[in-house]
């Protein structure tokens, strides 16, 4: 036989059998251009926006520059048009209306860009040993002993008691100060360090170091926490008292930056969820008539359990399609019913390091493309939204014939992993849906790692079910 020639079990493994294969090896060096490219553009806007209202108005800035305008409630829309809805300045929803009528569906993407991180208490500020400190609370799921020692920026709005609002952000500029939470030496840590992994930092002792520096005056009780709230009042003109109404939130100080020696990661942090976010704001922004109209919603509190009015689990979504629906004469119901939606959120990718918690045959990889999770909730699959076959094989043939590297994945071991997405409060709507999103590593960390070829497939995933 020639080299040339396959046997007949060769060419019935290749008919008949997944052939896996890393997306570098199956695209050319023009797409991995492109690839990167669009990554430049990512992460910049994790660096303009750590927290969900940061990324709220990023978002806007890039929606009114590609024509898109506010969405006024009532009003009738042509094909073609471009607006956007914004939901408290927490959560956004961008649509572009289709040929179509909208009773025949919309197409949804959904992403949170919400994070995990050290929300400030509202009584935060207090003086300990002559150290200025803040007290917080932390938001989602993290493990502790991550934030101590790294450097802090601090982020946030505070309305005063005039109801002024003034925007916080310190840490970010190469002039700032950083903030940051302490821990102990190896010396002194004997009984620290006899507490399990997850005790090893309790939350009441992430404490941030604020200030260090008295105030000059032998009458005053609290000179440092004096000094520092004198620092807030020049900047800010702020009192303690406005700490009872701020969202003040402290995030990790450094930037995005290229991973390993061939720049094909990207490591930061706040990539769960901005990794979907990002690829679906500029799905959204390049879809131009589409047929069926199209939206994608940028929501908060996701990490929470998608509560309050700015998370999904709200109506907030619901209204914003019975309006579009109203304005179209056309019951609402039918077109909720008839829309399709991806959960744009992360999946854990596979870490040789920590291989034991995953089922490697259904685990997702870097560089193998955008995963598909037809399922997330944990053990009997609590919790979570099994898609439907059909819809799987809906998106399945979409993204084959559009050219985009995809794999599937599941969110570890059985009676181990789980989590969970928007997908179940999409689906409680009544309309198909499915998981879809970018692999991370170390997520939920200050710096999570994710592969420049995935976030590019995600982009070009959600465009392609758009468009």
């Amino acid at each position: 036989m020639s080299k040339e020639e396959k046997s007949v079990g060769k060419a019935l493994e290749e008919k008949l059998l997944s052939q896996k294969k890393n997306g570098l090896l199956r695209i050319d060096a023009d797409e991995t251009e492109r690839a990167d490219a669009f990554c430049e553009g990512y992460m910049k806007f994790l660096d303009d926006s750590k927290t969900e209202r940061e990324a709220v108005t990023s978002a806007i800035a890039l929606a009114e520059a590609n024509g898109f305008s506010p969405f006024e409630f009532g009003k009738k829309y042509s094909a073609g048009e471009k607006v956007y809805y914004n939901v408290r300045n927490k959560s956004l929803i961008l649509c572009v209306f289709g040929k179509n009528s909208v009773e025949n569906g919309i197409k949804i993407l959904a992403a949170h860009i919400d994070s995990p991180r050290l929300d400030l208490k509202q009584h935060p500020l207090y003086e300990s040993s002559e150290y200025a400190l803040l007290k917080t609370h932390y938001y989602g799921g993290i493990r502790k002993y991550q934030w101590v020692t790294i450097p802090l920026a601090l982020h946030g709005v505070i309305f005063k008691a005039d109801g002024s609002c003034v925007t916080v952000n310190i840490g970010e500029d190469d002039s700032d100060p950083v903030f940051a939470v302490t821990d102990l030496l190896p010396h002194l840590a004997q009984e620290q360090s006899k507490r399990t992994l997850n005790e090893g930092i309790k939350g009441e002792e992430l404490n941030v170091m604020i200030g260090s520096r008295p105030f000059k005056d032998d009458e005053v009780s609290e000179k440092v926490k004096l000094n520092v709230m004198k620092i807030l009042n020049e900047k800010y003109g702020v009192t303690e008292d406005d700490f009872l109404s701020a969202e003040l939130e402290a995030v990790p100080a450094f930037k995005a930056k290229n991973v390993g020696l061939d720049c094909g990661l990207i490591g930061a942090y706040g990539q769960d969820d901005r990794v979907c976010a990002y690829p679906a704001l500029e799905a959204i922004l390049d879809c131009d008539n589409p047929d069926d109209t199209a939206i994608a919603v940028l929501t908060d509190k996701e990490e929470i359990g998608s509560v309050g009015p700015t998370g999904l689990s709200s109506d907030y979504l619901r209204h914003f399609i019975e309006a579009v629906a109203d304005a179209a004469d056309v019951p609402a119901y039918n077109v909720i019913r008839n829309s399709k939606c991806l959960s744009a959120d992360v999946t854990a990718a596979y870490d040789p390091t920590f291989s034991d918690v995953l089922d490697p045959r259904n685990a997702s990889y870097c560089n193998y493309g955008v995963a598909m999770c037809k399922y997330t909730g944990s053990r009997g699959k609590s919790g979570c939204n099994d898609a439907s076959a059909e819809f799987v094989a809906e998106v399945r043939k979409i993204f084959e014939e559009n050219g985009v590297v995809w794999q599937t994945t599941e969110l570890g071991r059985v009676d181990l992993g789980g989590g969970g997405t928007v997908a179940a409060y999409i689906g409680n709507m009544d309309m198909e849906v499915v998981d879809v999103g970018v692999p991370v590593l170390c997520m939920h960390s200050p710096f999570e790692l994710t592969s420049k070829l995935d976030v590019y497939m995600a982009y070009k995933g959600f465009a392609a079910f758009i468009k």
